[in-house]
């Protein structure tokens, strides 16, 4: 389904689910403006219809030991598929990336990793970024400081854009 098939009540749903996916189906209704029925049968088809992909608890990374974010610029030697598709499932084994993003331009990849400190995150990028198959290049970047870390899509942006159309 294309965004422009969801109906607005989908639409809130989808924007109040993604800001509190623990809320109840009881509350969700209520912040809609449905009954609790409907309300999860129209979840169940945006899970089905792959709107919702999942429910994920947002995790303090410090708090669990985790004092290391760092992005990592990653370039291969070659670019051809099946280079790229061994690269991305070799990046879904590592514990330690936590995502994976390939790109357009002079870098191939941008690799989002978390170690507990920087010791665990330069052995990871020693033993085993840097010498993986086709890696040609890694630069990395040190994150400092966050200053917004907002999952999910900007749903304002998407009422505008339809409001725009009607």
């Amino acid at each position: 389904m294309a965004v422009s098939k969801l109906d607005e009540i989908d639409r809130k749903i989808l924007s109040e689910l993604q800001a509190d996916g623990r809320m109840t189906n009881v509350e969700l209704a209520k912040r809609v403006g449905i009954s609790a029925p409907p309300c999860l049968r129209r979840v169940r088809t945006l899970e089905e219809s792959g709107y919702i992909r999942g429910y994920h608890a947002d995790v303090e990374a410090r708090a669990l030991g985790f004092e290391v974010k760092v992005f990592a610029m990653v370039g291969l030697q070659s670019q051809a598929e099946a280079d790229l598709s061994a690269f991305e499932k070799r990046c879904r084994e590592w514990p330690l990336v936590r995502e994976c993003h390939m790109l357009n331009g002079e870098v191939d990849f941008v690799l989002k990793c978390v170690a507990p400190d920087l010791s665990s995150f330069q052995s990871f990028l020693t033993e085993e970024l840097t010498s993986a198959d086709n890696v040609a290049s890694v630069k990395t970047s040190l994150v400092i400081r966050v200053a917004k870390d907002e999952p999910g899509v900007p749903f304002e942006i998407v009422e505008a854009r339809l409001s725009q159309i009607a």
